[in-house]
């Protein structure tokens, strides 16, 4: 589902069911022009954090990023976008400071010029997107961080089919480590996910605790030519909504 909110405005308020789980594609290139209106909306903390980046294009994107999800936050909380306050937990992820008894949860990550937004009601959820680039280092970080299961699928493919596999296998477990709150500290080995293209069930196994596979779900979401992405939510009777969002 396309649609375009033409000077930045979100339909509001906007249904999130606890049964569905939202996610939205952020085209952050075609938003640039927009950037002194997204900085009007962050925190004293978000200029902070955007300042500290080198190039004025990231510095733009993260602005753009962040903007976004305080104004689709405010859209499915009834709250002003400006006022909303986030924690961070042990390991960085963040929340919303919101009543606990009808709690949105929100996921981001970005890669290029493309970022993903995952919104639940009451679920744990992660999102990750990855640029697809071919990198000499790929096999290396293949033998060091994916199980041996993993790589028992990986390193057979040839050369040209191993590029786009190596992403599908790192966003999956990147999606599954945010949703579980657990951050690096979870060893990548300790997991096993399918290389499969299109997957829609691809956390295969877990250790040591071997049902904790079955009470997530993780699947390929389509990110555009060239980008490979995956969302991990906790349970399984859910279903998927998307949007993109292409211009400011």
């Amino acid at each position: 589902m396309n649609i375009t909110h033409p000077g930045f405005q979100v339909p509001s308020p906007l249904h999130l069911p606890e049964d569905e789980v939202h996610v939205w594609r952020l085209d952050l290139e075609a938003m640039q022009s927009g950037h002194e209106r997204w900085l009007k909306l962050l925190s004293p903390d978000e200029l902070v954090r955007a300042s500290r980046f080198h190039f004025d294009r990231d510095r733009q994107r993260y602005a753009a990023g962040r903007a976004w999800l305080r104004n689709i936050l405010a859209a499915y909380t009834g709250r002003d976008p400006a006022e909303l306050k986030f924690s961070y937990s042990r390991k960085e992820k963040p929340s919303l400071n919101q009543p606990e008894n009808n709690p949105v949860m929100f996921n981001v990550s970005h890669s290029g010029s493309v970022a993903l937004l995952g919104f639940t009601r009451r679920r744990e959820i992660g999102v990750d997107i990855e640029e697809i680039r071919a990198n000499s280092d790929l096999d290396a970080i293949a033998r060091r961080f994916f199980s041996g299961c993993e790589q028992q699928d990986f390193f057979p493919l040839p050369a040209e089919k191993r590029v786009p596999a190596f992403f599908r296998i790192w966003t999956r477990k990147e999606a599954y480590i945010k949703a579980t709150g657990d951050g690096l500290s979870l060893p990548l080995s300790q997991f096993d996910v399918s290389l499969d293209p299109g997957s829609s069930d691809a956390l295969i196994s877990t250790r040591p605790e071997s049902t904790e596979a079955g009470r997530w779900r993780l699947m390929e979401i389509g990110a555009g030519t060239g980008y490979a992405a995956a969302l991990c939510v906790r349970g399984r009777d859910w279903k998927l909504r998307s949007w993109t969002e292409t211009s400011d």
